[in-house]
């Protein structure tokens, strides 16, 4: 088995009041960006280094701000399209930010209210397309 991660973050770790329409929306959303789901079970499921399980009914929901990354504007564009579909929320519609020159990003809110951006920073170069890990024997 092979796990492909990013260089900085291990793992963020969601809990949703509705798993299966939190599942609906960051499926949906993170086809656009050529994300599947890598893993699921009964009340939980992956998205390379996104994990995202049920909530307790009595306890509240962390909100927190998530990024990721897309190829080009069209695909941002596409991104937020393909996420209020889903159930998201707008939360700043796809344009040019202040951050830094070439910043093009959206914001929606997801069914449990955290905010998730798809920023293109400008033509770039990835040294790989990600890290790749294989557990040792």
């Amino acid at each position: 088995m092979q796990f492909h991660t990013g260089r900085l973050i291990d793992h963020v770790h969601l809990r949703a009041r509705n798993v299966a329409a939190t599942r609906h929306f960051y499926e949906n959303a993170l086809a656009v960006l050529g994300i599947p789901i890598t893993a699921r079970g009964e009340g939980w499921f992956q998205i390379d280094e996104l994990f995202v399980d049920g909530l307790d009914a009595r306890a509240t929901p962390s909100h927190v701000h998530l990024a990721f990354q897309a190829k080009d504007r069209e695909t941002v564009d596409a991104f937020y399209s393909a996420a209020l579909k889903a159930g998201g929320t707008d939360n700043g519609a796809p344009g040019e930010r202040h951050y830094h020159p070439g910043y093009y990003a959206c914001f929606v809110l997801d069914p449990d209210g955290n905010n998730i951006e798809a920023v293109y920073h400008g033509p770039n170069t990835r040294s790989a397309p990600s890290v790749v890990i294989e557990p040792g024997a």
